[in-house]
Protein backbone atom coordinates (compact mmCIF):
# COMPACT_ATOMS: atom_id res chain seq x y z
CA UNK A 1 0.00 0.00 0.00
CA UNK A 2 1.27 3.24 -1.07
CA UNK A 3 2.07 5.65 1.70
CA UNK A 4 -0.35 8.37 2.14
CA UNK A 5 0.87 12.14 1.79
CA UNK A 6 1.01 13.81 4.96
CA UNK A 7 -0.51 17.40 4.97
CA UNK A 8 -0.41 19.77 7.87
CA UNK A 9 -3.26 22.58 8.57
CA UNK A 10 -2.35 25.58 10.18
CA UNK A 11 -5.06 27.17 11.54
CA UNK A 12 -5.66 29.27 15.28
CA UNK A 13 -9.84 28.08 14.80
CA UNK A 14 -9.87 25.07 16.63
CA UNK A 15 -13.07 24.05 14.80
CA UNK A 16 -12.29 24.81 10.92
CA UNK A 17 -8.78 22.85 12.04
CA UNK A 18 -10.69 19.39 13.32
CA UNK A 19 -13.20 19.74 10.80
CA UNK A 20 -10.02 19.74 7.69
CA UNK A 21 -8.05 17.28 9.50
CA UNK A 22 -11.05 14.50 8.89
CA UNK A 23 -12.15 16.24 5.86
CA UNK A 24 -8.91 15.01 4.80
CA UNK A 25 -8.33 11.78 7.24
CA UNK A 26 -11.44 10.72 5.38
CA UNK A 27 -10.41 11.52 1.77
CA UNK A 28 -6.89 9.55 2.36
CA UNK A 29 -4.61 12.03 3.80
CA UNK A 30 -2.60 11.71 6.98
CA UNK A 31 -3.53 15.06 8.16
CA UNK A 32 -1.82 17.13 10.92
CA UNK A 33 -3.09 20.09 12.91
CA UNK A 34 -1.21 22.91 13.93
CA UNK A 35 -3.36 26.03 16.25
CA UNK A 36 0.20 28.58 15.69
CA UNK A 37 3.72 29.20 14.28
CA UNK A 38 5.30 27.55 17.05
CA UNK A 39 3.20 24.15 16.50
CA UNK A 40 3.47 24.06 13.32
CA UNK A 41 7.84 24.09 13.36
CA UNK A 42 7.17 20.92 15.63
CA UNK A 43 5.25 19.12 13.52
CA UNK A 44 7.78 19.64 10.72
CA UNK A 45 10.20 19.14 12.78
CA UNK A 46 8.48 15.66 13.80
CA UNK A 47 6.92 14.65 10.57
CA UNK A 48 8.00 14.34 6.98
CA UNK A 49 5.13 16.64 5.42
CA UNK A 50 3.90 16.59 1.57
CA UNK A 51 2.06 20.34 1.85
CA UNK A 52 1.31 22.82 4.15
CA UNK A 53 -2.20 24.63 4.38
CA UNK A 54 -1.07 28.40 5.60
CA UNK A 55 -3.58 30.10 7.44
CA UNK A 56 -2.90 33.63 7.53
CA UNK A 57 -4.25 35.05 10.78
CA UNK A 58 -2.54 33.61 13.06
CA UNK A 59 -2.00 33.87 17.34
CA UNK A 60 1.99 34.33 17.94
CA UNK A 61 2.82 34.96 14.21
CA UNK A 62 2.04 36.81 10.94
CA UNK A 63 1.37 34.16 8.23
CA UNK A 64 3.24 35.74 5.51
CA UNK A 65 6.69 35.89 7.54
CA UNK A 66 6.27 31.80 8.58
CA UNK A 67 5.79 31.50 4.83
CA UNK A 68 8.74 33.32 4.02
CA UNK A 69 10.89 31.70 7.18
CA UNK A 70 9.33 28.32 5.59
CA UNK A 71 10.10 28.52 1.96
CA UNK A 72 13.90 29.74 3.35
CA UNK A 73 14.39 26.49 4.87
CA UNK A 74 12.44 24.11 2.69
CA UNK A 75 10.42 23.63 -0.70
CA UNK A 76 7.55 22.15 0.84
CA UNK A 77 4.39 23.39 -1.79
CA UNK A 78 2.49 25.96 0.25
CA UNK A 79 -1.05 26.56 0.37
CA UNK A 80 -2.05 29.92 1.37
CA UNK A 81 -5.43 30.77 2.96
CA UNK A 82 -6.75 34.55 2.71
CA UNK A 83 -9.70 36.39 3.90
CA UNK A 84 -11.91 37.28 0.89
CA UNK A 85 -10.78 40.49 -0.83
CA UNK A 86 -7.36 41.04 1.14
CA UNK A 87 -5.32 41.10 -1.99
CA UNK A 88 -2.57 42.24 -0.99
CA UNK A 89 -2.35 39.29 1.44
CA UNK A 90 -2.22 36.90 -1.85
CA UNK A 91 0.11 38.99 -3.42
CA UNK A 92 2.51 39.36 -0.62
CA UNK A 93 1.91 35.85 -0.09
CA UNK A 94 3.22 34.67 -3.41
CA UNK A 95 6.31 36.59 -3.05
CA UNK A 96 7.18 34.55 -0.01
CA UNK A 97 7.21 31.84 -1.71
CA UNK A 98 3.42 30.40 -1.67
CA UNK A 99 2.43 27.84 -4.19
CA UNK A 100 -0.99 28.99 -4.81
CA UNK A 101 -3.85 30.52 -2.21
CA UNK A 102 -7.15 29.78 -1.43
CA UNK A 103 -10.00 32.86 -0.36
CA UNK A 104 -12.14 32.20 3.01
CA UNK A 105 -14.87 31.13 2.80
CA UNK A 106 -14.38 27.78 1.62
CA UNK A 107 -15.45 24.62 1.02
CA UNK A 108 -13.51 21.09 2.58
CA UNK A 109 -14.33 19.63 -1.00
CA UNK A 110 -12.50 22.91 -3.18
CA UNK A 111 -9.76 23.01 -0.52
CA UNK A 112 -8.90 18.78 -0.79
CA UNK A 113 -9.01 19.63 -4.94
CA UNK A 114 -6.97 22.23 -4.66
CA UNK A 115 -4.38 20.01 -2.40
CA UNK A 116 -4.97 17.25 -4.92
CA UNK A 117 -3.87 19.76 -8.11
CA UNK A 118 -1.01 21.43 -6.08
CA UNK A 119 0.74 17.77 -5.74
CA UNK A 120 -0.34 16.65 -8.94
CA UNK A 121 2.21 19.44 -10.13
CA UNK A 122 5.10 19.86 -7.74
CA UNK A 123 5.63 16.27 -8.60
CA UNK A 124 4.67 15.71 -12.82
CA UNK A 125 6.69 16.22 -15.60
CA UNK A 126 5.55 17.67 -18.48
CA UNK A 127 5.43 14.98 -21.21
CA UNK A 128 7.74 16.57 -23.38
CA UNK A 129 10.69 15.84 -21.07
CA UNK A 130 12.50 12.58 -20.72
CA UNK A 131 14.12 12.55 -17.55
CA UNK A 132 16.61 9.77 -18.34
CA UNK A 133 18.30 11.87 -21.38
CA UNK A 134 17.22 15.47 -20.01
CA UNK A 135 17.72 15.44 -16.55
CA UNK A 136 19.29 19.45 -17.19
CA UNK A 137 18.14 22.37 -19.24
CA UNK A 138 20.44 24.87 -20.80
CA UNK A 139 19.40 28.54 -21.75
CA UNK A 140 21.17 31.68 -22.15
CA UNK A 141 24.34 30.89 -19.68
CA UNK A 142 21.85 29.30 -16.70
CA UNK A 143 21.39 25.07 -16.13
CA UNK A 144 18.23 24.20 -14.35
CA UNK A 145 18.61 20.53 -12.70
CA UNK A 146 15.07 18.83 -13.14
CA UNK A 147 15.44 16.53 -10.27
CA UNK A 148 16.71 18.81 -7.78
CA UNK A 149 14.84 21.40 -8.92
CA UNK A 150 18.29 24.39 -8.59
CA UNK A 151 18.84 26.82 -10.99
CA UNK A 152 22.92 27.43 -11.39
CA UNK A 153 24.57 30.66 -13.19
CA UNK A 154 27.29 30.90 -15.25
CA UNK A 155 29.14 31.59 -12.53
CA UNK A 156 28.01 28.55 -10.71
CA UNK A 157 25.93 30.09 -8.02
CA UNK A 158 23.23 27.66 -7.20
CA UNK A 159 20.19 28.58 -6.32
CA UNK A 160 16.88 26.28 -4.86
CA UNK A 161 13.64 27.17 -6.48
CA UNK A 162 10.49 26.94 -5.02
CA UNK A 163 7.65 24.69 -6.44
CA UNK A 164 5.66 27.31 -7.81
CA UNK A 165 9.18 29.42 -9.18
CA UNK A 166 10.43 26.15 -10.60
CA UNK A 167 6.67 25.73 -12.33
CA UNK A 168 6.82 28.53 -14.00
CA UNK A 169 10.16 28.25 -15.28
CA UNK A 170 9.75 25.12 -16.74
CA UNK A 171 6.77 26.13 -18.51
CA UNK A 172 8.25 28.79 -19.83
CA UNK A 173 11.62 26.67 -20.70
CA UNK A 174 9.17 24.25 -22.53
CA UNK A 175 7.80 26.51 -24.47
CA UNK A 176 10.72 29.17 -25.40
CA UNK A 177 9.95 32.26 -28.22
CA UNK A 178 6.65 31.60 -27.44
CA UNK A 179 3.98 33.79 -26.00
CA UNK A 180 2.28 32.64 -23.28
CA UNK A 181 -0.81 34.69 -21.89
CA UNK A 182 -1.86 34.75 -17.95
CA UNK A 183 -4.87 32.84 -17.67
CA UNK A 184 -3.03 29.66 -19.88
CA UNK A 185 0.05 30.43 -16.83
CA UNK A 186 -2.51 30.67 -14.19
CA UNK A 187 -4.10 27.20 -15.68
CA UNK A 188 -0.48 25.76 -16.26
CA UNK A 189 1.31 26.26 -12.81
CA UNK A 190 -2.01 26.62 -10.29
CA UNK A 191 -4.41 24.54 -12.67
CA UNK A 192 -7.36 26.77 -12.25
CA UNK A 193 -8.93 29.81 -14.18
CA UNK A 194 -7.59 33.29 -13.64
CA UNK A 195 -9.69 35.05 -11.01
CA UNK A 196 -10.36 38.55 -12.47
CA UNK A 197 -7.41 40.77 -11.91
CA UNK A 198 -5.71 38.08 -10.58
CA UNK A 199 -1.82 39.47 -10.37
CA UNK A 200 0.08 36.16 -9.04
CA UNK A 201 1.43 35.33 -12.17
CA UNK A 202 2.69 38.73 -12.61
CA UNK A 203 4.50 38.26 -9.20
CA UNK A 204 5.81 35.50 -9.66
CA UNK A 205 7.47 36.15 -12.67
CA UNK A 206 8.55 39.34 -11.37
CA UNK A 207 10.81 36.85 -8.77
CA UNK A 208 11.78 34.66 -11.46
CA UNK A 209 13.24 37.76 -12.85
CA UNK A 210 14.94 38.23 -10.25
CA UNK A 211 16.73 34.62 -9.75
CA UNK A 212 17.37 35.05 -12.88
CA UNK A 213 18.91 38.80 -12.71
CA UNK A 214 16.99 40.00 -15.33
CA UNK A 215 15.59 43.37 -15.69
CA UNK A 216 12.57 42.77 -18.31
CA UNK A 217 13.42 45.61 -20.58
CA UNK A 218 13.82 44.66 -24.30
CA UNK A 219 17.27 42.99 -23.83
CA UNK A 220 16.00 40.68 -21.06
CA UNK A 221 15.58 36.98 -20.94
CA UNK A 222 11.52 36.73 -20.16
CA UNK A 223 9.79 39.72 -22.26
CA UNK A 224 6.65 41.37 -21.10
CA UNK A 225 4.57 41.21 -24.37
CA UNK A 226 2.35 44.28 -23.82
CA UNK A 227 -1.53 43.05 -24.01
CA UNK A 228 -0.46 39.55 -24.70
CA UNK A 229 1.50 38.03 -21.85
CA UNK A 230 5.35 36.90 -21.68
CA UNK A 231 7.99 34.95 -23.78
CA UNK A 232 11.49 33.21 -22.77
CA UNK A 233 13.38 34.39 -25.30
CA UNK A 234 16.49 31.86 -25.22
CA UNK A 235 17.07 28.79 -27.20
CA UNK A 236 16.93 25.82 -24.85
CA UNK A 237 19.01 22.55 -24.80
CA UNK A 238 18.08 19.33 -23.15
CA UNK A 239 21.28 18.06 -21.35
CA UNK A 240 22.18 14.14 -19.53
CA UNK A 241 23.50 16.40 -16.66
CA UNK A 242 24.30 19.63 -15.14
CA UNK A 243 27.69 18.65 -14.67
Amino acid sequence: MDPKDSILIVDDDPEIRQLLVDYLARNGFDAKPAGSGREMWQVLDKHAIDLVVLDLMLPDTDGLVLCRDLRAKSNVPVLMLTARGEETDRILGIEMGADDYLVKPFSPRELLARIKGILRRTRSLPPNLKPDTQRCLAFAGWKLDTATRVLTGADGVATPLSGAEYRLLRILLDHPNRVLNRDQLVELIHGREAEPYDRAIDVQISRLRQRLQDTGRESGLIKTVRGEGYVLAAAVEGLPSCD
